[in-house]
């Protein structure tokens, strides 16, 4: 008796846990207390696992290319990426993929997947994939502990002081693919960031 009470105890923890799921997609774009845009963490710093949020699990899921794990044969991804929440970019012109959130790369340490960061967008990169054009925004910490390049809240401080990063996003973006797949077709100011990610809101 004792051990069938405890399976019916298990199966109802269970299913709550599960039904207790943190639906990162339904997040608001910005944070109740601070009204500070977020970004959902699905692929941290430092890693060459190609993972994405997936709505309808409400799990972070590997990417599989030919039923295996797909890896990055490159670096490692140099910021955490991610997505913003409450938002849905059209997937017009790419008729095999469905409606994907605005697109984020924050600039700080390795943050767990599923982390919930508030952020202030310091820029726009725009990326030829095949001949689509894809966007994403460039973003640090709104917490100034958390930034590992301090002064920077725009795309000019950016440029100013710490010229390399934008070289270095671009190689990496560039290669982080099959040869040949990606150019980086320009850059564009946190204006344009902010402006992309309210062209999206839901």
């Amino acid at each position: 008796m004792r051990v069938r009470w405890f399976l019916l105890l298990t199966v109802i923890s269970a299913a709550s846990l599960a039904g207790c799921q943190t639906d990162y997609a339904d997040l608001p774009t910005f944070s109740a207390e601070h009204k500070l845009l977020q970004v959902v963490v699905e692929m941290p710093a430092g890693t060459n696992h190609e993972q994405r949020y997936h709505a309808q699990t409400h799990e972070f899921q590997p990417l599989q290319r030919a039923g295996s794990d797909q890896l990055i044969e490159f670096l490692p991804v140099p910021g955490n990426l991610g997505f913003v929440p409450g938002t849905k970019v059209s997937a017009a012109g790419r008729p095999q993929e469905a409606d994907e959130p605005v697109p984020a790369l924050v600039l700080a340490e390795s943050q767990p997947a599923g982390s919930v960061l508030e952020v202030v967008p310091v820029a726009l990169l725009l990326l030829d994939v095949n001949g689509t054009l894809q966007q994403l925004v460039v973003a640090v910490p709104a917490r100034p502990a958390q930034r590992i390049l301090p002064d920077v809240t725009d795309w000019a401080t950016l440029n100013r002081r710490y010229p390399g990063v934008r070289q270095s996003l671009s190689l990496w973006f560039q290669h982080r693919g099959r040869p040949g797949e990606t150019r980086i077709a320009g850059w564009k100011d946190e204006k344009a960031a902010d402006q992309y990610i309210r062209r999206w809101l839901q």
